[in-house]
């Protein structure tokens, strides 16, 4: 995981709910943790990691606060966690 990808990682935990994640940094940030992430029908991506499987709206652009705190809770049922990767 590189320098771009953890500071995504701790955009998603970071408090405030931070609104300015893009969705592609996001799922490669995701692809890096070992998430596959993959098309869904309509405008939904599925990701699965660990045995763990969320659903989550594509966006063209920054990620909805709604949908962020929905990733951070599917991480953190995963057994992530952002102080796991220091930046």
């Amino acid at each position: 995981m590189n320098h771009h990808h953890r500071k995504v990682l701790h955009a998603i935990f970071a408090h405030p709910i931070n609104a300015n994640i893009d969705m592609k940094e996001l799922e490669h940030t995701l692809e890096a943790l070992g998430a596959e992430v993959e098309p869904k029908s309509g405008s939904r991506l599925g990701i699965s990691l660990g045995g763990h499987t969320v659903a989550v709206q594509h966006v063209n652009h920054s990620v909805p606060k709604e949908e962020v705190i929905q990733i951070r809770k599917f991480l953190e049922t995963c057994g992530v966690a952002a102080t796991d990767y220091p930046l």
